[in-house]
């Protein structure tokens, strides 16, 4: 996943969760935060594979 694909995706996953999160969908919201994170968590650790 390029940089630019990567950044919009967390963008568009974070501001959805904040609007979950302001509507009261705090279970919803929950989820789509923890998906933001793993997915920055997996594709920053292919990129430091592809370091070593």
């Amino acid at each position: 996943m390029s940089n630019l694909n990567k950044d919009i995706s967390l963008g568009v996953l974070f501001i959805t969760g904040i609007y979950g999160f302001m509507n009261g969908s705090f279970i919803v919201s929950t989820v789509i935060f923890a998906v933001a994170a793993v997915i920055s968590n997996i594709s920053f650790n292919q990129e430091k594979n592809k370091e070593i």
